[in-house]
Order: structure tokens, then sequence, then C-alpha cells
């Protein structure tokens, strides 16, 4: 039973809802689209503020509904809500690709201890107003798990491991290989600012894209780097929506 849990959350978050919005609304595969990440970052860049909000909401709820699948089983529930986040981050239904899984996180958080839904939301927040999405997003990782210890004990540290591994791994990972020398300075942008460079290149000075050849897919992506952690959202901030 368990594994029958734990493997339907897996197929629940692997369905791309922002892929499906952009196909759907504009016939545009989103890893095509600026970094190449799954998530709201291309969906807004591609079909607008409105499809955003809607698969948002959607990603929150299905690790919501992932960790529902659990019927209050505390270890069952972290495992179904990682689940969830793997899902989202490396899709079955993308061959592997996927978005940040911030967004099913939540949700599964939501379900299982509520606290930690918090957190990543006021990270989020925080870094959008400091104009560092993605540092405050890693902030709200360091702070998710001693907050979850406080407030619900050993089956929150479990649900915030569960759920911040793979967030984290992802943004290792990123959407290709480190390329050139500088592939452990590449790592520790990743992990604090999700991104390849910080502070991003400069607008006058496009970076290129894998396969050799120069984004110009409008403003915000000369902002961003190839293979990296998908840090701005299209917007001209530089910054990530949560994917």
């Amino acid at each position: 039973m368990a594994v029958v849990v734990v493997v339907t959350a897996y197929l629940i978050g692997a369905v791309p809802f922002s892929n499906l919005f952009a196909r759907g609304l504009r016939h545009v595969d989103l890893r095509t689209v600026g970094t190449g990440t799954v998530s709201g970052t291309g969906l807004y860049r591609v079909a607008g503020f409105g499809p955003l909000a809607v698969a948002g909401g959607l990603d929150v709820a299905k690790g919501a509904l992932a960790a529902a699948l659990a019927d209050g089983r505390p270890g069952l529930g972290a495992l179904a809500g990682g689940a969830a986040v793997c899902g989202h981050c490396w899709s079955v239904f993308l061959r592997g690709a996927g978005g940040r899984g911030i967004s099913p996180a939540m949700g599964a958080l939501a379900v299982l201890a509520w606290p930690g839904a918090v957190v990543l939301a006021v990270g989020l927040a925080a870094g959008r107003l400091a104009r560092e999405t993605g540092l405050g997003a890693f902030l709200a990782d360091l702070a998710l798990v001693p907050v979850l210890a406080l407030t619900h004990g050993v089956n929150g540290v479990a649900a915030g491991v569960a759920v911040l591994v793979p967030m984290l791994a992802k943004r290792l990972t990123g959407n290709a290989p480190p390329a050139g020398t500088s592939r452990g300075r590449v790592l520790v942008n990743r992990l604090l600012f999700d991104a390849d460079e910080h502070p991003p290149r400069a607008s006058g000075s496009p970076p290129v894209v894998p396969g050799g050849s120069v984004a110009t897919t409008g403003g915000a992506d000369a902002d961003r780097d190839p293979g990296g952690g998908g840090h701005d959202d299209g917007t001209g901030t530089g910054e990530h929506q949560p994917g």
C-alpha cells in the first residue's frame, strides 16, 4: 500500500501544469523557453500572469493532494510529499525535465506541517522584495527543518527533509552540467542564487544558450544563465517565479 501511495504521489507531482498551459494556450514547449525550466518562469513569459496564477495554484494543490494520500500517517505523508516534489522536478511526462519544486512543496507542507509552507512563502516574498528570489528561497530552505523541528517535532523534520532534498538537488543539477573550469563556483551560485552567475550577466552581453546560439527571447533573457537555475521570471527583474 505504501508503495502505491508513493508512486501515485510521484505521478501526481509529475503532471506539468505549466507546460500544459503553455502548449494549450501558446503552442509552446517550455523546455525551449529561457533556461528550459518547466515552471512559472517560462509560463509567465509566454502566456502572462493569469495562466501562471492558475497553474501555480494547481502545482500547490498537487503537492497537497499527494500528501493527503497518506491519510494522516506522518511518515508516509513525508514520503508522498517528497515524491510529489521529485515528480515536479523530474517529470516522467517531460523525459526528466521539470521545475524547481517549491509550489508542490508548499502544498505538501500545508497538509503535513503548515508552518513549513509559511516559511517557504515568506522566503519567496522577502526575496522578491529584495530582488533576490533565489537567495530568499535558499534562506527559507535553511530555516525550514529547524522551524518544523520546533513546531512539529520528528514528524515535522521528516516532512521538511523529504521536500527539501529534491529541491536542493534540482538547484544544484540545474538543466545541464556546469560548463567551463569554474564548476565549483557555478555550483555555489546555483545553491545560493539559483543561477550559474551572480550578479547576472550585463544586458549588453547576451549569454550563449546550449547549442551555441545567442539568447534573443526578450530583455530578461540577457540576465539569465544557460543551464543554470532559471533565476529570472521573464519580467525583467532577474527573479524567478516559484515552480
